[in-house]
């Protein structure tokens, strides 16, 4: 049965650059389903979803968005309205890849509907802005992207090319299949940093030994995205949430901030989670020089020329194990904290460059006082990194499962 890639764009600005790319996709043996998110002039020809439907599917009608006077609420309406559609062409199993070309608008609007699809799913953008920071556009899914080279404007010796390979490589995509695995094993998903690989590595091995697979994303904001998103896709059997790091640099204002709900997404899919306030010592910034001001007379160690860390205090501390226990507190499924009385990272060692028992204690105070009763708090003389520990953490998950 031939596989269907579903077409994005805007047909009344670049129906040819669409025709071509439709053209070359069929002549791949695939199925070419076109959705129109245009909003000005007529369509460059007929697409199988005609932009009035995305327009309703996003609250508004096309008359209103059409009379140009409304271009921002016209690509928030049409990017809301493209998602709805397009996971429930996904749902209903008529997509099997999708793509899209366009400037900073298209690639705005494609890339949210992109994002409702589940990871694996072949996605791939061809956008002018796609050589530069394309995170704010993927999120934390696995989207392709082909910078345009020159505008998306017509066809020429270089787009051609480029419109050319896109259509090579979605068609690719979707029809080499997904590989299936020897032996499916429940995923279990594991936060590290530098600073804790040790201790990830050992639980980790100790949890696959006893029939899992293990996950393990880097802490650097989009990592824990990235984590949190397949937790809420229902991928996720549970999680050794051991290095929470992002917190600090939410509270800091450092560079691998997650987010607000960073923690959050295993409370919400209810399934069993061991969380340490892992790394929560330090925040990150980049190189010495981009240190912000006020943080300049501070701990600060130069992990390398790029990345500079920042050593939490007492206050900052004190609102990460707030953050912390707010996020535990909504589980609904069976979860655990683990505190390391010995340090909360390799640099938190006694004698470390990091090593502040007090603003540690004021981290582990924070939790314990704003915890709910019933969830249980383990306390170990290790640091985080100590076998001991490590070890603790894979038992208990691995305990919770079982139950």
């Amino acid at each position: 049965m031939a596989k269907t890639v579903v077409i994005v764009g805007a047909l009344d600005t670049k129906g040819e650059e669409f025709t071509f790319l439709k053209g070359r996709i069929e002549a791949a043996k695939v199925n070419a389903f076109v959705v129109d998110v245009g909003v000005m002039g007529r369509p460059g020809f007929e697409p199988d979803i005609k932009r009035e439907e995305i327009a309703r599917a996003g609250g508004s009608d096309l008359a209103h968005l059409a009379s140009g006077e409304h271009k921002d609420d016209a690509m928030q309406t049409m990017a809301a309205g493209l998602a709805v559609v397009v996971r429930d062409l996904y749902d209903e199993g008529k997509l099997d890849g999708i793509i899209g070309m366009g400037g900073t608008g298209s690639t705005s609007v494609v890339t949210t509907a992109m994002r409702t699809l589940p990871v694996g799913v072949p996605k791939v953008m061809v956008s002018t802005v796609g050589g530069g920071n394309v995170s704010p556009y993927a999120g934390s899914k696995d989207i392709t992207f082909m910078p345009s080279v020159v505008d998306v404007a017509g066809i020429n010796r270089i787009s051609r090319t480029i419109f050319a390979n896109a259509a090579g490589a979605i068609t690719g995509m979707v029809s080499a299949g997904q590989p299936r695995a020897v032996e499916e094993r429940p995923l279990v998903t594991a936060s590290m940093f530098g600073n804790t690989t040790t201790a990830v590595n050992h639980a980790q091995g100790i949890v696959e030994g006893r029939g899992y697979e293990v996950l393990v994303f880097h802490a650097t904001g989009t990592g824990g995205r990235t984590m949190e998103s397949l937790i809420a896709d229902g991928y996720i059997a549970g999680s050794m949430d051991i290095t929470t790091t992002e917190l600090a640099d939410t509270v800091c204002g450092g560079l691998f901030d997650a987010g607000p709900d960073r923690c959050l997404a295993a409370s919400r899919a209810g399934i069993p989670a061991v969380v340490v306030p892992g790394c929560v010592d330090m925040a990150n910034f980049g190189s010495i020089e981009t240190v912000p001001e006020r943080y300049r007379n501070r701990n600060l160690y130069r992990w390398n020329p790029d990345i500079t860390l920042l050593r939490t205090n007492v206050e900052e501390n004190i609102r990460i194990g707030e953050m912390l226990a707010a996020a535990v507190n909504e589980a609904v499924a069976p979860v655990t904290i683990l505190l390391p009385l010995k340090g909360v990272s390799m640099l938190d060692s006694e004698g470390g460059p990091f090593w502040d028992p007090g603003a540690d204690g004021a981290c582990f105070d924070a939790i314990r006082s704003n915890l709910r009763p019933d969830i249980p708090v383990i306390e170990l003389e290790d640091n985080i990194n100590d076998p001991t520990f490590s070890g603790r953490v894979a038992q208990t998950l691995l305990a919770m499962l079982g139950a």
